[in-house]
């Protein structure tokens, strides 16, 4: 008998999921599973992470999306809050490319309210045969259509009670229904052990919470008769919202922000009999990724070998890759190599008043010294240029140069070079940094370390590029307009539960002490830029962690309330406060739009990641973060908005205009 996890939700299911993607590969590798499925709600965010924590624990990785459906997804005046889940999972990477078209499509403003949502009719358009699904679990349509009033059969303490709200007719309802899923994605037949399924669709049966959760076994009763009437093979699934049962425990403080409130509140609502959103949660603590012996307690063995049946309908494919580059386009034909080469030597020509200052300083005096000063700043371009050539980052250098000399052409200011990009006498010839790497013994490695790539992975660089604020838009407008705008766009990013916030949020919801106290506390744990090279030193020895940090370097103060013993155990009134922030830190909290990454792709956005809108603009985000996006092969350049740049600017036009346009 073979169990795969078909159901399950990571932190990318915000405030909802609380596993990251190595938490379900570390249950996998534990429970000797072959791999588990990824079906985050409305989004299909974490399938980079998720297929490289994967990897890493050499487990099969399906990816897939919970989708969010409606009656009609562009009708604005009936039930537009009234949501019923679906399960997709990707067969193949032609699926992949459906359930991206189907995430962008939910998240389109006229189909996005409040969630990213679809309807039956337009989830169709990108099944293809391609796609498998399966549906049946609590809050599904074709569970809800089971019953008179689904909220109440859900909110019974008993099985007797939720099965007096199964409607009359609802053997038909269902069976037509699970029909027309049939239609959607093809049909299924039975279970044969010498063949996998023909179809694409299977009912969902859902025990893994029956005893806390009386209405899905009233569920998994009736679907099961529909299964054997129709022959829509059945299959088992947990519902897992973390990687193991403990976990819950650690869930519900992602549960109390969502639903802004304290664990003392829900406690409180709890027993006085009321039900509230998400109230199962804080009854069980099922929703785990369950080993075969516990699914074999609760299912058929038909129903648990269809999960794997499904896996196996599931091919193995990669969605990342190395980076691909758009090209930048050199006139007369030449190759990006000769074109930049070109640049720069016009921009030695440019800058060669600078750099024989530069060399003057230096204490070369005779003609042999300044000759050999000379020879110093060839052979490093000599040697940068290799480098880039044999990774193929010529065009990556001819963009960034594009995008600083048009911002100069259009009159704006730009930043002189920040951070290791000062290091490349390149991007010093090509004019993008204004820092002479040889004058000021900056290291070319620093900013480009060519030892890194593999042959299989390329890394990148990274120029930060900086712009006026009040023109930044008018850098990205251009970008778009050179390379397309339907392959050009500004890029998703996540905020995490990190350091001082996530312990506040801890303290806050076990109502642990007053806020001025919890101020007191986490006053004494830094922001994480200020730490950021201690914690990279401590990830290379394990997990990096903020609050960790403060415990051990600012002891003193924090030891009212938590403290590290000898054993390298959390002691002190808080201890378990602190342990939970530190096990929470790093999750999920919320999305937004990038402060300044763009990608620029080879192919249509849409072709390789989920699209979303901004709420203001209307313009399309990259529905991905910006490592992810590199993972899979597409280039992250930084545009940011400076606001000293402005003000230099606001100062040249203030002199120019007072002293007759000679600044």
């Amino acid at each position: 008998m073979r169990f795969f996890p078909l159901h399950v939700h990571s932190h990318y299911s915000l405030l909802d999921g609380l596993s990251k993607p190595k938490d379900i590969a570390n249950r996998c590798e534990e429970l000797g599973l072959e791999g588990s499925a990824l079906t985050d709600h409305g989004t299909v965010g974490g399938a980079v992470s998720f297929i490289s924590a994967m990897k890493k624990k050499k487990k099969k990785a399906i990816l897939g999306c919970e989708f969010y459906l409606c009656e009609d997804a562009t009708d604005k005046t009936k039930n537009r809050e009234k949501l019923s889940h679906l399960v997709v999972l990707a067969k193949n990477e032609t699926g992949w490319k459906g359930l991206l078209g189907a995430t962008s499509e939910s998240n389109k403003p006229d189909f996005f309210y409040y969630k990213p949502r679809l309807d039956l009719e337009n989830l169709a358009r990108f099944a293809d045969g391609n796609l498998v699904s399966f549906s049946g679990h609590p809050g599904s349509d074709l569970a809800n259509i089971l019953f008179s009033d689904p909220q109440s059969a859900y909110n019974a303490r008993t099985y007797e009670e939720a099965k007096e709200l199964v409607q009359e007719g609802w053997y038909e309802q269902t069976v037509s229904l699970a029909q027309s899923y049939q239609d959607i994605f093809g049909e299924g037949k039975r279970y044969d052990p010498s063949s996998l399924p023909e179809g694409n669709f299977f009912i969902e049966i859902q025990l893994i919470d029956q005893f806390s959760f009386p209405a899905a076994k009233v569920i998994a009763e009736g679907l099961r008769y529909v299964s054997k009437k129709t022959g829509i093979p059945p299959v088992a699934t947990p519902d897992a919202h973390y990687a193991r049962k403990e976990d819950a425990y650690d869930q519900r403080v992602l549960l109390c922000n969502k639903l802004e409130t304290t664990l003392q509140d829900v406690h409180k609502k709890m027993e006085n009999d009321k039900d509230f959103a998400l109230s199962i949660f804080f009854k069980s603590s099922s929703y785990h990724i369950p080993s075969l012996e516990e699914m074999q307690e609760l299912h058929t063995e038909e129903e648990i070998n269809n999960s794997a049946l499904i896996a196996d309908m599931c091919e193995e494919y990669d969605i990342t890759g190395k980076p691909r580059l758009p090209k930048f386009p050199c006139p007369e034909n030449i190759t990006s190599e000769e074109y930049l080469t070109k640049l720069c030597r016009k921009g030695w020509e440019d800058r060669k008043e600078q750099i024989d200052s530069a060399i003057k300083k230096s204490g070369a005096n005779t003609d042999e010294q300044i000759q050999n000063r000379e020879k110093e700043y060839g052979e490093r371009f000599e040697k940068e240029l290799d480098v880039l050539t044999e990774a193929n980052l010529n065009d990556y250098f001819l963009i960034v140069h594009d995008i600083v000399n048009a911002a100069r052409d259009r009159g704006e200011i730009v930043g002189a070079g920040r951070g290791s990009a000062a290091g490349s006498l390149v991007l010093y010839l090509l004019g993008v940094t204004d820092v002479d790497p040889i004058e000021y013994d900056l290291y070319f490695e620093r900013f480009y370390n060519a030892g890194r790539n593999t042959k299989d992975h390329i890394s990148l660089p990274d120029v930060d590029m900086d712009f006026e604020i009040q023109n930044r838009d008018k850098t990205i407008e251009y970008i778009k307009e050179k390379y397309g705008s339907d392959k050009v766009s500004q890029i998703l990013t996540y905020t995490r539960m990190q350091g001082r916030s996530v312990l506040k949020d801890v303290l806050r919801v076990h109502s642990a002490c007053s806020f001025e106290e919890m101020n007191r506390i986490t006053n004494w744990i830094p922001d994480e830029a200020d730490i950021s090279d201690q914690l990279e030193e401590m990830s290379e020895g394990g997990e990096s962690s903020i609050i960790r940090w403060a415990l051990e370097n600012n002891s003193k103060e924090l030891e009212p309330w938590c403290y590290i013993d000898s054993n390298g155990k959390l002691q002190g009134s808080m201890a378990k406060r602190f342990e939970q922030a530190i096990r929470l830190e790093g999750t999920n909290r919320s999305q937004s739009k990038h402060a300044a990454g763009i990608v620029i792709a080879q192919e249509p956005l849409h072709e390789i990641c989920p699209i979303l809108h901004d709420k203001k603009t209307g313009q399309i985000i990259a529905g991905m973060e910006m490592g992810d996006l590199e993972a899979m092969g597409h280039v992250k350049f930084d545009i940011l908005g400076i606001a000293l740049l402005d003000k230099i600017h606001g100062v040249q036009n203030m002199v120019l205009e007072k002293h007759n346009g000679d600044l």
